[in-house]
């Protein structure tokens, strides 16, 4: 079946993809170049070098692979690991799931604490498995900060303490595909020795680049890890870094400038200014869910995540059914529920390049829809509640005071 577009713009609010900002289409609209002519290296050493500063790192190195943020795991393990190696991780949702997955099919001994879905990782069993490995068995400790599924976020400075109090080695990478560039995220300050994201996220960009950035440490451990890889080896790329010309294969021209344009746009309106405003957007959404009368996925408030909040629906709803009247009537994208909580949920994203109106117009398109599909939902008791507080918090914009 061919599926015709509706009038006006499709209000895209799932967890990612996310809307891409008309400067960063208009980067993006231009043909192909030469990638070893001096204008792509000149352009990667700038990406490189601001790259650094939205995971927070002076001593990281960052690497831009065209590939999804899958691609971008795979790259972290592979690089610090050998095959066999213990590591910690916790499953906590469908992509803690599926990293674990991974993790198994690369052959690493993967001790999993799993946790209910609607929970933040068990860091009470990290520290107990920490204070028994006194032999440091444990070569490293996978998290995913910002668990899309569920709307669970965790943190990663308990994390890094957990680990300083038992003074063990082992490397510690997360996965910060929803958070960096929306949540804190602190590299260098928490002690990560790999972090990742991808481009069709926070960042507001296309799919297609798997954005990397590994400490002195991990760098470290990838000169002995035996771990095969081709495609995603560190190495290749710093061979190219030191020659000055960066890419080992073929980049995406169009991503790189938008990938600029992106990061301009964020340095433009402050990082600090980007994380408050996802905070404020989180807040106002979950104000919203209260108002209806459901409640969030999430099961404690110090879990809450500012990026995505998985909204529970009654027995006699269907959250897939939500998502489809969304699509279907209002030309709206939410999230489905996955894996366990599959029609148990849909989730709204509230991350990237989006402000407030926006997320009020979707706040209102979701109470039509909870009426269509037979909550008696109050009309404008989520906007009004989520409004109330944006009317409050909303700053001037910085360019314009």
């Amino acid at each position: 079946m061919d599926y015709v577009y509706g009038p006006g713009k499709n209000h895209l609010f799932v967890p990612g993809p996310v809307n891409i900002p008309e400067p960063v289409i208009r980067a993006m609209n231009r043909n192909n170049e030469d990638y070893r002519s001096p204008a792509i290296p000149a352009l990667t050493k700038t990406l490189l070098e601001d790259i650094k500063k939205i995971f927070k790192t002076t001593s990281g190195t960052p690497f831009l692979i065209p590939t999804t943020g899958t691609g971008a795991w795979e790259s972290a393990l592979t690089n610090t690991l050998s095959p066999g190696d213990r590591i910690i991780s916790f499953l906590i949702g469908q992509f803690s799931l599926l990293w674990i997955d991974q993790q198994q099919r690369l052959k690493f001994n993967v001790d999993v604490v799993e946790s209910d879905w609607g929970q933040g990782a068990n860091l009470d069993v990290l520290a107990s498995k920490l204070a028994a490995d006194t032999a440091h068995t444990i070569k490293a400790i996978c998290i995913v900060h910002n668990e899309t599924a569920t709307g669970v976020t965790n943190n990663l400075a308990t994390v890094r303490g957990i680990l300083d109090h038992y003074g063990h080695p082992a490397l510690l990478l997360v996965d910060g595909v929803s958070s960096i560039c929306a949540l804190d995220f602190r590299m260098d300050e928490w002690g990560i020795d790999v972090a990742l994201t991808g481009s069709q996220k926070a960042l507001s960009l296309p799919t297609g680049m798997g954005i990397v950035c590994a400490s002195p440490k991990a760098l470290e451990a990838s000169k002995t890890a035996k771990s095969v890889r081709v495609f995603f080896d560190w190495s290749d790329y710093l061979k190219f870094y030191k020659m000055g010309t960066y890419w080992p294969y073929t980049p995406s021209i169009q991503l790189l400038y938008g990938l600029r344009a992106a990061l301009d746009l964020i340095f433009e309106e402050g990082l600090e200014n980007v994380i408050a405003r996802h905070k404020r957007l989180g807040k106002a959404t979950r104000l919203a869910v209260e108002a209806w009368g459901l409640k969030n996925c999430t099961q404690k408030e110090e879990w809450f995540s500012d990026t995505v909040t998985a909204v529970r629906v009654p027995p006699q709803i269907d959250g897939s059914e939500v998502v489809r009247v969304a699509w279907k009537r209002y030309n709206l994208s939410l999230g489905l529920g996955l894996n366990k909580i599959a029609g148990k949920v849909f989730r709204i994203g509230h991350l990237g390049n989006v402000n407030e109106l926006q997320l009020l117009g979707c706040l209102a398109g979701v109470e039509m829809i909870l009426r269509d599909v037979g909550y008696p939902v109050k009309l404008g008791s989520g906007v009004g509640a989520a409004a109330a507080y944006l009317l409050n918090t909303t700053p001037f914009i910085p360019s314009r005071v």
